[in-house]
């Protein structure tokens, strides 16, 4: 009787009775699965980040310890002691920064960034975009967050799910489950938020405003672009620089034209293999004590926020410049400043053609678009200098 009242005990039934919250975040995680396979809400990252946040909460499968990671530290001895999991070891990757940083080389290999070289005037629009950052922060600081805390939750409005997990990591990893799931759940909703900001921003003349033909890229400025954005950036903001680097790196691959084998790993094996283990060991930090808690609602509400002002300060940007240019931009471009590559710039196609089907915006729309990428990188480099 004895062995089997210890085989019970050991079972992970048992240990619902000790722990009945795990259901609901057992819940919660078959939930966030049913979204990333039958609605493709970015499934790539949402599918094992929820399969992650499962692993984790089920009682007695030990695969992964807060406490080895506790205050912002990693307890070297529980490795040692073989005492840590499976998940415990790929989180190492998200603790010590590497994963983002590598998903940025296979961003930088599979992003053009001609638009951007071609109409420079479109970093400005990607540099509106970030407002959405700075007013979160703000916002998160009056919702009783620390300031390390605002910053993590700020960079949601940045639309980029590798930044927010860095600057996460580095200054709230506490924070890191529900703002990595916010900030995926928000991108994938880039086509159902933003519209309804940029119409209501924008009078049907203006969405109708046809731009012209994009000036021709030589390959000599797509050789040098990379490397003159990483010596300035990291000079301008150091922290700024595993993140630019890697991005700049990847692209120098793609645009070098001598690297094409390693562009195709870093486009394919390298950033499939890497999101696996991002999305698993990310979602493990979504546990009951921590996810289940008033902050993840006023999380999730302020992640809305973000997006909704780093639409609007693009599209409004782009309003303004008009009045001092000859020939306009069309605002909807302004939107594409977050950087959901290439999601929303093909929003801000969707939308143009609505007001005006002879209009394509959509190469327009990428040059704000991949500058939205670099200025959620510059933002990030700030708040960690400012916090870090």
């Amino acid at each position: 009787m004895d062995a089997i009242i210890n085989f019970i005990q050991d079972t992970g039934f048992f240990g619902f009775a000790e722990n009945p919250l795990n259901l609901i975040m057992i819940a919660v995680a078959i939930f966030l699965i049913y979204l990333a396979i039958a609605k493709k809400f970015e499934p790539l990252l949402l599918l094992p980040i929820a399969f992650g946040m499962l692993l984790t909460n089920l009682p007695g499968a030990e695969m992964f310890h807060e406490e080895i990671f506790a205050g912002g530290h990693i307890d070297w001895a529980a490795f040692g002691a073989g005492s840590a999991g499976l998940v415990d070891y790929l989180y190492l990757g998200v603790k010590c920064g590497i994963y983002p940083c590598l998903i940025f080389f296979g961003v930088g290999a599979m992003t053009d960034f001609a638009p951007l070289i071609a109409n420079p005037k479109s970093l400005l629009l990607g540099a509106a975009a970030q407002l959405g950052i700075f007013i979160t922060y703000v916002a998160a600081i009056l919702f009783g967050f620390t300031g390390p805390q605002a910053s993590s939750i700020g960079i949601i409005g940045g639309a980029d799910g590798p930044t927010a997990i860095f600057v996460t990591t580095m200054l709230a990893p506490e924070l890191l489950g529900p703002i990595a799931i916010a900030a995926y759940c928000y991108m994938a909703l880039v086509p159902v938020i933003q519209p309804p900001i940029m119409k209501a921003l924008t009078t049907k003349k203006e969405r109708c405003i046809v731009m012209k033909q994009l000036r021709t890229v030589s390959k000599k400025e797509k050789i040098i672009f990379p490397i003159l954005v990483t010596i300035f950036v990291s000079l301008l903001v150091p922290a700024a620089a595993p993140l630019i680097a890697c991005l700049m790196l990847g692209n120098l691959f793609r645009e070098s034209g001598v690297t094409e084998r390693l562009s195709k790993t870093v486009q394919n094996e390298l950033i499939n293999i890497v999101t696996i283990f991002l999305g698993i060991s990310v979602g493990a930090t979504a546990t009951a004590k921590t996810f289940l808690q008033p902050q993840t609602l006023a999380i999730v509400f302020m992640g809305v926020v973000a997006f909704g002002f780093g639409t609007a300060g693009g599209v409004l940007l782009a309003k303004f410049m008009n009045l001092f240019l000859k020939n306009k931009i069309n605002p909807l471009i302004g939107s594409a400043g977050v950087s959901a590559v290439p999601m929303a710039a093909r929003v801000s196609q969707k939308v143009g053609q609505e007001a005006n089907p002879a209009n394509f915006l959509l190469m327009h729309a990428m040059g704000p678009n991949v500058a939205g990428v670099i200025g959620s990188a510059i933002a990030a480099g700030v708040l960690l200098s400012i916090f870090g």
